[in-house]
């Protein structure tokens, strides 16, 4: 199913006359702590949907539409239009939803006392978990370094602000046009006016 997604967004994003990347595909190329936390609900959500006495599928659903697809589609169009930064950022995401969804289901399976269909040695159980807590701590360390990484851009983007607004006015220039880039942590300033 993952591979089919992936072969009918890229075709898709091939044919389609949309080349420019919007803020919907752009939201999705950059995952964070913020983005494992919402998987990790949204997988609360959906495994205490199905075990409810009212079964339905609408917020498994919804989880699986909402939290695996437009990640899929992402990584598609980064693969469509050779961005390959797109596409590792928005696969990058669609594991991290996966893990987490998975991770939701099986805490509460087991804190609801799912019936177990088959008797796991101790052993074999042991290394079913140290694996899963591998998969987790991989799946997981980046978003916390990007999640860091987004709060410390934030601030620099609102203190540049500041600094920015304080010297609209300097001997007598006026300010232009300025440029703020977070990521190089460069303020580019462009002043007309008289000089001196």
């Amino acid at each position: 199913a993952v591979g089919a997604s992936l072969v009918a967004s890229t075709l898709y994003f091939i044919v389609s006359p949309v080349s420019n990347a919007q803020s919907e595909l752009l939201a999705r190329t950059s995952p964070t702590i913020y983005d494992v936390l919402i998987a990790l609900f949204g997988g609360f959500a959906g495994i205490i949907a199905i075990s409810s006495k009212n079964k339905g599928n609408v917020i498994p659903g919804v989880a699986i539409a909402t939290a695996l697809m437009p990640p899929l589609c992402t990584a598609g169009y980064g693969l469509a239009t050779g961005q390959f930064t797109f596409f590792f950022g928005a696969f990058y995401l669609f594991t991290i939803n996966t893990v987490c969804i998975a991770l939701a289901s099986t805490a509460v399976a087991q804190i609801l006392k799912f019936p177990i269909r088959s008797n796991i040695e101790d052993a074999r159980k042991k290394r079913i978990n140290q694996i899963i807590s591998v998969i987790l701590t991989i799946t997981i360390l980046p978003s916390i370094y990007l999640g860091y990484k987004l709060v410390q851009n934030e601030k620099f983007t609102i203190n540049a602000g500041k600094y920015v607004k304080s010297i609209s006015i300097y001997k007598g220039n006026y300010l232009l046009k300025d440029e703020i880039n977070a990521e190089k942590k460069q303020i580019l300033l462009v002043y007309g006016g008289t000089s001196f």
